[in-house]
């Protein structure tokens, strides 16, 4: 059936069936996502090859992509891989599929630690991508990745090969963390999860659908529950003038800060993202 099908009829084939699910602009990412994927094409190659014909065996893996895009699965988790500050990780509906936000907190941190050894734990670690992106970005540093799922630590690990950097993996639950953990660290970056039930409603279902809820949500009643956590245990764990590093909720940046300032942390700066709200936080332990 396939046999005698070109690029450009793919294209438009695909477009057509997205177009009452997705804006144009998304789909036109998820064709360049697609081709990318399934044939290695970049985008100048695939404005090129509009009349090479494909296989069945692709255009079934079309198909079949777009089917689960129909069910608002994430493109990340349906090729099963994501770019993240230059580089490729892996992705599982286990872990959460890194933003761009993210991607801020990891080049303040690099612009504001250059060329100097640190010891760097991340909290939270997911897919690994702020960690691995820390370690190939700082090498003079030793990085810590630590979370509370066993699923997510086996894809930081194969994140960690992917990438060739070598890190420090272990399991943590940060909301009991009074282990025998004896490590100090220099640096302690989190993005933990931090949106509130009440803010469900304005989710998008691919998220709510395919994302990890114990990555995301936390209840109305408690919403800054693991940043007390995190700041209490870096009480104990960062070396004297050692730096916290956070993503938070634009609704909660300032009650965010004035945590660690009541905390003993000292040259507080909250910062906004790409897209204006207050996202990224830091603090400096006195």
């Amino acid at each position: 059936m396939a046999s005698n099908i070109n690029i450009k009829k793919v294209i438009s084939f695909i477009k057509s069936e997205l177009k009452e699910f997705y804006p144009m602009s998304e789909i036109d990412s998820f064709v360049y996502l697609i081709f990318e994927q399934l044939f290695n094409y970049s985008r100048t190659k695939l404005l090129i090859s509009q009349d090479v014909e494909i296989l069945e065996d692709s255009y079934q893996n079309i198909l079949n992509i777009i089917s689960d895009l129909k069910l608002y699965k994430p493109i990340q988790y349906i090729l099963g891989e994501t770019i993240f500050y230059n580089l490729t990780f892996n992705v599982t509906p286990g872990v959460l599929i890194p933003r761009p936000e993210t991607e801020e907190l990891v080049d303040w941190i690099i612009k504001e630690n250059p060329d100097t050894y640190n010891r760097i734990l991340d909290i939270g670690t997911g897919s690994g991508c702020i960690a691995i992106s820390l370690a190939k970005n700082l090498p003079e540093s030793v990085v810590y990745a630590s979370d509370i799922s066993s699923e997510a630590l086996t894809v930081t690990k194969k994140n960690s090969k992917l990438n060739t950097v070598d890190i420090q993996i272990m399991q943590l639950d940060i909301l009991n963390s009074d282990t025998q953990l004896n490590e100090k660290f220099d640096i302690i970056v989190s993005n933990p999860p931090y949106i509130t039930e009440k803010e469900k409603k304005l989710m998008h279902k691919n998220v709510l659908d395919f994302e990890p809820e114990l990555a995301l949500f936390v209840s109305d009643n408690n919403p800054l529950l693991f940043y007390k956590a995190i700041i209490d245990f870096g009480m104990n764990h960062l070396n004297p003038g050692g730096k916290i590093y956070f993503e938070v909720n634009e609704s909660f940046g300032k009650e965010t800060a004035l945590l660690l300032e009541e905390r003993a942390f000292r040259d507080i700066s909250l910062k906004k993202d790409i897209n204006g709200k207050d996202r990224i936080l830091r603090g400096i332990l006195k």
